[in-house]
């Protein structure tokens, strides 16, 4: 990991927070929902964007978002970040070179992203005929994704409204985050991959959300060839699916799933209809 100077004036918000509700019933109960707060990023002092998160990780948050809007690309020239939760600021300091930051900003796309909804013009300028590494995989690695991924996912079991994103390899969940937004989970996991120097092209994606043409240009930016997701494809996230090489696997839960790409890279080697058999 890039040495650099992670201040935080105070310790990470609570995830949670208990409620009393009422049941159709009208009888009183304590349920817990997820806290929400905004975030709002700057970079050199600019303020760029303000996200709403839980504040689980904001570090490699805001990080990972800088990161994949192409605002930063050299980790060894971070100087701090500092995460100040009573201003509901997260400032980024670097050494290098910001001068390609004002066009950058004024060129924006409006998205369906929740918690965030920007994507700059130059993102897919850079991934003009980008391809992701082909991997083949099988069958069994993908059942054994989703039992290892079944384990995770706390906040949601106790609260709800949050998603979760992983990266695998194999049946080996290395990295697991949940956020309001599903875009702030994945470019969580891109931070930490992209401070740790850990590549992707062995690595499967995991989200608990639909996979939107957003989702899939993140997960090409951070090199990772499959993509699986418990949820469903956009048109255009499918279309930038085919575009990439990204095996998109969607509707996964449980022993049954939907390849909606990379068909061709996929073994079937679980005899008989078992996803019918223990439905």
């Amino acid at each position: 990991m890039t040495k650099l100077s992670i201040i935080k004036t105070s310790e990470n918000p609570l995830q949670t927070m208990d409620v009393e509700v009422y049941d159709e019933y009208g009888d009183k109960l304590v349920k817990s929902i997820a806290c929400e707060r905004p975030l709002t990023v700057l970079l050199n002092w600019k303020e760029i964007v303000t996200l709403m998160t839980l504040g689980s990780r904001p570090e490699a948050l805001v990080l990972g978002y800088l990161k994949n809007q192409g605002f930063i690309t050299d980790p060894d020239a971070l100087d701090s970040v500092i995460i100040d939760w009573e201003t509901s600021s997260a400032a980024v300091v670097t050494k290098e070179n910001l001068d390609h930051l004002e066009p950058a900003l004024k060129k924006k796309t409006v998205t369906s992203g929740c918690g965030q909804g920007t994507m700059y013009g130059n993102v897919m300028k850079l991934l003009e005929n980008y391809q992701v590494p082909q991997i083949l995989l099988k069958q069994s690695e993908i059942y054994a994704a989703l039992e290892a991924l079944t384990h995770y996912n706390d906040t949601y079991k106790k609260a709800g409204a949050v998603h979760g994103c992983a990266v695998c390899q194999g049946n080996q969940v290395l990295s697991f985050v949940e956020d309001v937004g599903r875009h702030n989970a994945v470019d969580t996991l891109a931070g930490e991959m992209w401070l740790n120097g850990v590549r992707g092209e062995d690595k499967i994606f995991y989200t608990t959300g639909r996979l939107t043409s957003e989702m899939v240009i993140k997960v090409a930016q951070m090199g990772i060839p499959v993509l699986l997701s418990r949820s469903g494809v956009t048109q255009m996230g499918l279309e930038l699916a085919h575009q990439f090489g990204i095996t998109t696997i969607a509707r996964a839960k449980g022993l049954r799933f939907q390849i909606y790409s990379g068909v061709d890279k996929v073994t079937f080697d679980v005899k008989g209809h078992l996803a019918d058999e223990n439905a």
